[in-house]
């Protein structure tokens, strides 16, 4: 009987297709996501025509305004969200390329198919 050693049994690894910039970066995308409503208010604005206001969000989400805020802050220094203000109110749009971007860290370039599936995001 012969003896298999970890190495004999185990593929290699696949070599990393992420820089440390690109890893750092994802990690700051990734912590910006790892809470539902925030996630929430990503599909959200994913979905609407144009830069929706805060006020909008809050029943949406059942939370009050300043929990919102504070979440959407989070998703703008991310580079996820851009914010304007409109006299006294802040309107907020999904920032553009960010998806794509998000995208392509996770799982490289994407096909014109999973684009079409990934529309719905």
């Amino acid at each position: 009987m012969q003896e298999s050693s970890l190495i004999d049994c185990c593929s290699p690894l696949v070599r990393s297709t992420l820089s440390e910039g690109q890893a750092v970066e994802l990690e700051r995308l990734f912590k910006a996501l790892a809470d539902r409503h925030r996630v929430r208010i990503l599909n959200l604005l994913a979905g609407a025509e144009d830069a929706v206001c805060v006020c909008m969000l809050m029943p949406a989400l059942g939370l009050a305004q300043p929990t919102v805020s504070y979440h959407l802050k989070l998703l703008v220094e991310a580079g996820l969200l851009v914010r304007e203000r409109r006299g006294r109110f802040s309107y907020y749009r999904i920032a553009e390329g960010s998806l794509e971007r998000l995208r392509e860290l996770v799982g490289g370039p994407v096909s014109e198919d999973a684009e079409a599936s990934y529309a719905r995001f």
